[in-house]
């Protein structure tokens, strides 16, 4: 089965690239050839590029209080289990404090390093990060991979509060939906949404089924145009019925 995701608006669109550069990240960062650790050191370049539009510290603390008020909220409710209750809000203050415990703008260690900058700048150009342009990065990448590791670490680490806390609002805004079983009738699909905001929308379908989904949604309509790929993998208007899992997911 293939999980697509729609955002419905800017912030949940970011804090879906970032955790895309996340995955990204803890893959490369595990690796160890110079090539995939440089990929791994560029990731984190990418992540403060996206961080820094907009102020996600304070839009995540915001939204994990306003989760932790709700599940209180769930306490007197006898369909409840408490000990889940107890555990998430555990985990939702836990996260909280981390991240008001991280001092100072998000990445501001790796913008305080020169070094770092200086690749970080040669990066931007096609090629910027040969040998000739940057031989102290070049002779970094010689190090044993276990040193440039613990490197990339140090640098990432400082990161680490906000993406936790991104993970598990990106978990509780997943969890709050529910799968609706579905047919695209000759590849089309439409939903009148009635103005009802969602913050995201999954759709789940058989992978063996050949078909891709072209979404597009507002507060009052979503669209869903099924195509699939030939040899040349030009998308084309797939007219065949399409079973599928549609999830619309709202704080």
């Amino acid at each position: 089965m293939i999980v697509y995701e729609y955002p419905f608006n800017e912030r949940i669109r970011t804090l879906l690239r970032l955790e895309d550069l996340y995955e990204k990240f803890k893959f490369f960062v595990h690796q160890e050839h110079p090539m995939q650790h440089h990929v791994a050191l560029s990731t984190i370049f990418d992540m403060l590029e996206v961080a820094g539009r907009a102020d996600l510290k304070s839009d995540l603390l915001q939204e994990l209080e306003r989760q932790r008020q709700t599940l209180l909220g769930y306490r007197m409710n006898p369909n409840v289990a408490p000990e889940m209750l107890d555990a998430i809000l555990s985990e939702v203050d836990g996260v909280s404090s981390a991240l008001v415990a991280a001092q100072g703008k998000t990445g501001q260690n790796v913008r305080d390093n020169e070094w770092l900058m200086s690749i970080r700048g040669r990066t931007i150009i096609p090629g910027g990060a040969c040998e000739f342009d940057l031989p102290s990065y070049y002779a970094w990448q010689q190090r044993p991979a276990e040193a440039r590791f613990n490197d990339i670490i140090t640098w990432f680490t400082p990161l680490a509060p906000l993406f936790d806390a991104l993970a598990l609002v990106l978990r509780l805004l997943r969890d709050s939906g529910g799968p609706v079983k579905m047919i695209a009738v000759a590849g089309s699909y439409q939903q009148m949404l009635q103005g009802k905001v969602y913050q995201m929308l999954r759709l789940t379908l058989d992978a063996s089924q050949g078909a891709i989904p072209e979404i597009s949604a507002n507060k009052y309509m979503l669209w869903v145009r099924f195509t699939s790929q030939g040899g040349d993998l030009k998308p084309k208007p797939l007219e065949d019925d399409v079973p599928f899992e549609l999830t619309l997911c709202n704080f």
